[in-house]
């Protein structure tokens, strides 16, 4: 079943977008049987990170479990993503990334038609293409619509990542204005951020954003933020010297991170977002079932979880799951 986006595809792009700041990686909240989205709780969510101070939300990326949705589905969450999103002021990043090249292009222009600020687009996967051919993958990407895009580059999760000579070369594109970089080597993100002075580069990596901000980078596509968004906010705004939410919890860049590394580590004992969604739960913000090939947190995380959120005063110590 195909859908319509209700905003006209034909009226001028968002173009340009600064990219600065923290962008949630959202979940995709589903019912308790996981046959569908639960709007309402998506919805719960974006406010929640509105109230945070966050730059943006992304929809559909690898913490919303973007492939195990039905084309219809993400065309419907994109579209209420972008809905919600806006009216709370927030930049909407669309996740859109496939290994077909021409899937790919009809979800790019889906999400300029349905009024995304940017698309999120990830390395082919499986197929393992070239240099060559992922350069020629992410041009056509961005030659389809006039739309910013946020290149996603994860070896780990695409069995090939891009060198620096080719994200050098994407950089020339007008419309490729950010990578999300989750390499996990802090040096290439100081050779992306000295050789490619134009593209902003966000970290795709919590445990590093730190670090990574210190060579150049300039925010986080972040995961720990879907539970601690105010917190993950502050810390950034510290590193980039921009001003400190008023209400923040006090302290140096240093300070903050070190107070979130225990829960950024918790959070990845398991495959993202499994913890997190264990975490959620734990919080009072269920975000409802996991979709298969994902299956629930196992006991031992869900103890590691409980005891961090217990020693940082997120969670009392009578809550249960």
């Amino acid at each position: 079943m195909s859908h319509t986006p209700t905003d006209d595809p034909n009226r001028p792009s968002n173009n340009p977008v600064e990219f600065r700041g923290v962008y949630t990686a959202l979940t995709t909240p589903f019912t308790p049987d996981g046959s569908a989205i639960d709007f309402a709780a998506l919805e719960r969510q974006i406010a929640f990170q509105a109230q945070g101070g966050v730059a943006g939300i992304v929809a559909s990326g690898t913490t919303g479990e973007s492939p195990t949705l039905e084309h219809d589905e993400y065309q419907r969450l994109i579209e209420a993503a972008v809905r919600i999103g806006r009216l709370h002021g927030l930049q909407v990043v669309a996740g859109a990334g496939s290994n077909s090249t021409r899937h790919a292009v009809e979800m790019q222009r889906f999400a300029a038609a349905a009024g995304a600020h940017a698309t999120l687009s990830v390395n082919p996967y499986y197929n393992k293409p070239t240099q060559e051919g992922l350069y020629r993958h992410f041009t056509a990407i961005a030659d389809s619509a006039d739309l910013p895009v946020i290149v996603y580059n994860i070896p780990s999760r695409s069995a090939g990542g891009l060198t620096l000579e080719t994200i050098k070369r994407l950089s020339s594109h007008p419309n490729i204005r950010a990578i999300k970089d989750a390499v996990g080597n802090v040096d290439f993100t100081a050779e992306t951020c000295a050789q490619c002075p134009g593209l902003a580069v966000l970290s795709g990596d919590d445990p590093l954003t730190l670090p990574m901000i210190g060579v150049g980078a300039v925010g986080v596509v972040s995961v720990v933020s879907n539970l601690v968004p105010a917190q993950v906010v502050a810390m950034v705004a510290a590193a980039l010297g921009d001003d400190v939410p008023s209400g923040a919890t006090p302290g140096t860049a240093l300070e903050l991170h070190r107070e979130l590394l225990p829960l950024i580590k918790a959070l990845f004992t398991e495959t993202n977002p499994i913890p997190l969604k264990a975490a959620m739960r734990l919080l009072g913000r269920d975000s409802g079932s996991l979709r298969l090939p994902m299956t629930p947190a196992s006991p031992a995380c869900i103890e590691r979880l409980r005891h961090v959120l217990t020693s940082m005063e997120l969670l009392r110590q009578t809550a249960g799951v």
